[in-house]
């Protein structure tokens, strides 16, 4: 089989790229972004491989990686702090994408899994497996099943011949009401020992991940991902309005309803991982949309950005501040004040 040729025809901002009958354009800050994340996420996974309790340079990092040197290193490295880091790096991906997916199709910034209800959701089904005593290893499928549900409701109630931005918002903002309702009314009831397991889940952790939380998290997204920039044209007809978008073909409907629903099962995904790691998906996808100079939040460049964040805040609560915090904490000290600046400046824009 001989292979498409591969042409590029320059033009400004990018470039036409065309392989065989089909072209796209391909900017400069579209594939720059993604690339010095990519090099930032492997120094800092570096970084938090041989920092912790037991401290290792990167020879002795390096050996450990390829099966070689001391068998505690390696244990160390392989059993204890890469699968932390291989789930931090894929629920920063995750969440990355789900909430690009979320703002494109829904139009609207605070369209985030925090904001909708989702998170909270996952929440409630998790605390619900703690407190019921239901098992450690149903709190991440009842984290699961409560983010499937709570994602079905906000489709459900959302839905009328397509997805309305702040309609979608205000329906998320009452589901994240009633789970968050639910979570107090559960602790409420529990026991002292439990609601204080329950409590190190809610706020989002990294700690004690192990290759069990890893691989069904890397499952989904091998699944989700290409899904998610395979629809990349269509999220971009999208920012045009509902209008263009039908006169373009775009059949809307079903092109919002994909979109929900590959964002609902990468937030899925990674809260079943790793619990409710708050303020990723609302933060990222516009961090990415300013460093590329584009018209939506970028898929792909999101997924990056959220990696970093993740392992980058891990990195930090872990070994710089005075006492380990769950990750969660932390990008949730970042995203709450970024979350007031959004609600300041769409004020301030409504009274020009």
């Amino acid at each position: 089989m001989t292979a498409l040729p591969v042409t590029t025809a320059a033009v400004r901002p990018g470039a036409v790229v065309r392989i065989g009958p089909l072209s796209a354009v391909v900017r400069r800050r579209q594939v720059l972004v993604p690339a010095v994340g990519a090099a930032v996420l492997v120094l800092l996974s570096a970084l938090s491989l041989g920092r912790g309790d037991f401290p290792l340079g990167l020879a002795d990092v390096l050996r450990a990686m390829v099966g070689v040197g001391d068998p505690g290193q390696q244990f160390v490295i392989r059993e204890l702090r890469a699968p932390r880091i291989v789930v931090g790096v894929l629920v920063g991906a995750a969440l990355g994408v789900a909430g690009a997916l979320f703002q494109t199709s829904a139009r609207n910034p605070l369209a985030s899994p925090d904001v909708l209800g989702i998170t909270q959701g996952a929440s409630a089904g998790a605390v619900a497996a703690i407190v019921l005593g239901g098992g450690a290893l149903s709190v991440p499928v009842a984290a699961l099943a409560g983010a499937l549900l709570t994602g079905a409701l906000l489709f459900g109630l959302t839905w009328r011949a397509g997805v309305d931005g702040v309609r979608l918002v205000l329906v998320g903002i009452a589901l994240w009401a009633v789970a968050s309702a639910l979570v107090d009314w559960l602790l409420t009831r529990a026991d002292i020992r439990d609601a204080a397991s329950a409590y190190v889940w809610i706020t989002g952790s990294l700690n004690a991940r192990g290759w069990e939380h890893a691989v069904p998290l890397a499952v989904a997204l091998a699944v989700l991902l290409p899904l998610a920039l395979a629809g990349g044209r269509v999220l971009g007809v999208l920012q045009l309005g509902d209008d263009t978008a039908r006169g373009l073909g775009v059949r809307l409907a079903s092109a919002q309803a994909a979109a929900v629903l590959v964002a609902v099962g990468c937030v899925a995904a990674a809260v079943a991982a790793a619990g409710p790691i708050g303020f990723v998906a609302l933060a990222v996808p516009q961090l990415a949309l300013r460093l590329t100079g584009g018209s939506r939040p970028p898929v792909l460049a999101s997924a990056v950005l959220g990696a970093v964040l993740v392992v980058g805040a891990d990195l930090v609560a872990r070994t710089l501040l005075p006492e380990a915090l769950p990750v969660g904490l932390l990008t949730a000290a970042i995203g709450a004040p970024y979350l007031l600046w959004l609600l300041v400046r769409g004020r301030r824009r409504s009274t020009l």
